[in-house]
């Protein structure tokens, strides 16, 4: 399993970016994906999750309205869309997903929000 995240990098307050995550080592499209994020000194905090077919997507309240995860089972790819970004939302970014009751994660792409 590999997932690989791409994307990330600096943006004023207020402003857009979307994340990629390209996964490859398993059936992608019969598996859940999330995103985490972790700020320095914080805990990994997931921000965002999708079904396998992309029909249920949960967030969290301090993401919800301003993401939106989304997927393209025939590329592999999951997506993070991040609107009105704030400067709390710096942090690194990580593709997830389990298999087997193994998880596996990204090596995680930085996103900074600062002006």
């Amino acid at each position: 399993v590999q997932l690989v995240e791409s994307g990330g990098g600096l943006v004023q307050p207020g402003g857009s970016l979307r994340l990629s995550c390209a996964a490859s080592g398993f059936t992608f499209s019969t598996y859940a994906m999330s995103w985490y994020r972790q700020a320095p000194g914080k805990e990994r905090e997931w921000v965002a999750g999708i079904s396998s077919a992309g029909a249920i997507t949960n967030y969290p309240d301090s993401v919800k309205g301003r993401f939106t995860i989304s997927r393209d089972n025939a590329k592999n790819t999951v997506y993070l869309q991040m609107n009105s970004l704030k400067p709390e939302d710096t942090a690194v970014y990580y593709c997830y997903t389990t298999k087997r009751g193994t998880a596996y994660w990204g090596q995680g792409t930085q996103v900074t929000v600062s002006s």
